[in-house]
């Protein structure tokens, strides 16, 4: 629906600047601009019953330009310009007119569900409380709205689910649940930051429908932040372009997606991985926008280096032949019944390739890649690797093996220790296994292998708070090619990565695959960048493996209906209407 002409906005951000103050108050403020920058500030409107989507890479602005929104920045935040929600000054307004207006007339969903529900307090509990504090309904009447809004978005069984703790929902349902106590006192704006980020294709489909429904049934607006414009494509009206904390460019969707005006807008277009085709090398941004400049100018870009060629007969590094895992349920008081996580899984992986395994979450992929390494221990089933039975090796030899199978976990963030610098963190492994002769020839190792990743010696003395995401991605992979392994399962190693970040590590992983002849575990809910590193795939649908062929075959000529809703489920971007 779109409004009449002579409507005003409902939300309308002019000149929005912010800073944040650095070091302690009593000394002199240094200041880190992070929205605005000199002297031009961010603006853009938010009509009614319209999807405004900012897109940009991380770092760029958009989560904080949305929190100055409903004043839930910290307290070392600065803040100029105006934002004016129908008419109404927010910034600098007192807290009790914000905490009225925050959840009553402008509702936020957050990208980590389980960091923003509250884990001792049941979902009935937490659906209830906004209910009571702005619409003054009593116990009885909040916990009846409480359940139908759970029902509302669509998850099952809301009653019982009025009485489960966020930790016994999956990340999709908890997902629905901000969704549903975002909208239960129904307000006129909802800010929906990264909502779908950590989620599988069908669950991040099924959130996008919910959100385009429950926008039309009840004539919302929202305020949607993504890094994909993939998926602004499909929900967006309006769409505005922020980089370095400045808008880039801003319009109509169908006027930004066919016809981009800002090379910044046309790189963010051109990183994205596809399903249609395999390029050599996934484009960086700052490469395409210079690609751009040189063509502009006549300068000649360098051909890009060619790929090695993939030997379909290379010599089978890892073979499993039907993989079990089950785990132990309680069921009542001393009930307990086993879980199948894996039933019966078998596949080869070839010397320096790379095996996709793809599903939704639940499917087991995350499970079988620990179970390899035996973080889980299997149920059943065999793993050979180097011509023996992993799963029956003493504890002796098991040390020694774990050398040459490595892991690449999700969360950049929390797989390094915080209190260890980068360098002890690359040497600790060389000190385990007694590799290098001295500490003087682990330490240039070290700086060898962050050369080899694409960072400098100057990282040795520095701690993970002091690098970006794909740098400590970065720095996660050097660790793991500390002990020279011949496999490495990378489990979802880019999915928490914006699409620049996640260009560069793919392309990094290549490289070291084709100068290394790697072989790779390559676990993804992302089946654009499972087409692009992948030689063979293998699709998981609850424990089980469901279809394996080569990647062009999987998700070209898809033989399963599972597999081609998968990848009906993967967002195509901005499509002409009618």
């Amino acid at each position: 629906m779109t409004p009449p002409l002579s409507e005003a906005p409902l939300l309308q951000v002019q000149d929005l600047q912010v800073r944040f103050r650095l070091g302690r108050r009593t000394e002199a403020p240094v200041w880190a601009p992070a929205v605005g920058r000199h002297g031009q500030g961010v603006s853009f409107d938010v009509p009614a019953h319209r999807t405004v989507a900012l897109v940009g890479e991380s770092g760029s602005g958009k989560s904080v330009t949305a929190m100055a929104v409903v004043g839930l920045l910290p307290d070392n935040a600065d803040c100029q310009g105006q934002v004016r929600w129908q008419g109404q000054p927010l910034l600098g307004a007192p807290a009790a007119t914000l905490r009225a207006l925050r959840g009553r007339q402008i509702a936020c969903v957050f990208q980590d569900p389980m960091s923003s529900l509250n884990p001792v307090h049941t979902i009935g509990q937490q659906l209830a409380e906004p209910l009571r504090l702005h619409l003054g309904l009593s116990a009885r009447q909040a916990t009846e709205r409480a359940e139908h809004w759970l029902e509302e978005v669509g998850l099952p069984e809301p009653r019982q689910r009025l009485r489960a703790y966020p930790h016994e929902l999956s990340g999709g349902q908890q997902q629905r649940v901000m969704i549903a106590m975002g909208l239960a006192c129904e307000p006129r704006l909802l800010i929906a930051d990264e909502p779908t980020t950590a989620l599988d294709v069908t669950i991040q489909r099924q959130i996008l429908e919910l959100l385009a429904r429950l926008k039309d049934k009840l004539g919302l607006s929202l305020l949607f932040i993504s890094h994909d414009l993939a998926l602004v494509g499909e929900i967006a009206d309006e769409v505005v372009v922020m980089r370095h904390g400045q808008v880039r460019e801003q319009g109509p969707v169908d006027r930004i997606f066919s016809a981009p005006q800002d090379p910044y807008t046309r790189a963010l277009l051109a990183c994205r991985p596809s399903l249609q085709g395999q390029p050599l090398r996934l484009p960086v941004i700052d490469e395409h926008m210079a690609r751009e400049t040189a063509v502009a100018t006549a300068i000649t870009a360098p051909p890009p280096a060619p790929q090695r060629p993939r030997d379909p007969e290379a010599p089978v590094v890892l073979e499993v032949r039907g993989l079990t895992k089950h785990f132990p349920l309680r069921e009542g008081l001393f009930g307990r019944r086993a879980y199948p996580a894996l039933k019966g899984v078998s596949f080869r992986l070839r010397r320096g390739q790379t095996l996709g395994i793809v599903g939704e979450s639940g499917s087991g992929k995350s499970t079988l890649g620990l179970t390899l390494l035996r973080l889980h221990e299997p149920t059943g089933g065999e793993v050979w690797f180097g011509g023996r039975e992993l799963l029956r090796l003493p504890d002796a030899e098991r040390q020694a093996m774990r050398r040459r199978l490595q892991i690449v976990f999700q969360n950049p963030y929390a797989s390094l220790n915080p209190r260890f610098a980068i360098g002890q963190t690359l040497m600790e492994p060389l000190r385990i296994h007694r590799l290098g002769g001295s500490e003087a020839e682990r330490e240039a190792r070290a700086v060898a292998l962050l050369r080899r990743v694409g960072l400098d010696a100057s990282a040795l003395g520095k701690y993970p708070h002091e690098f970006s995401g794909g740098q400590r991605q970065r720095i996660a992979i050097a660790r793991c090619l500390t002990l020279e392994p011949e496999v490495l399962v990378l489990d979802e190693a880019v999915s928490a990565l914006d699409v620049s970040v996640q260009a560069q590590v793919l392309n990094l992983l290549r490289d070291l695959q084709d100068e290394l002849g790697l072989s790779y575990l390559f676990i993804s809910h992302d089946l654009a960048v499972v087409r692009f590193i992948s030689d063979e795939v293998l699709v998981m649908h609850q424990g089980e493996a469901v279809e394996q062929a080569s990647a062009e075959d999987i998700l070209l000529r898809p033989q399963q209906d599972y597999t081609r809703r998968l990848i009906g489920a993967v967002p195509r971007g901005w499509t002409p209407r009618g």
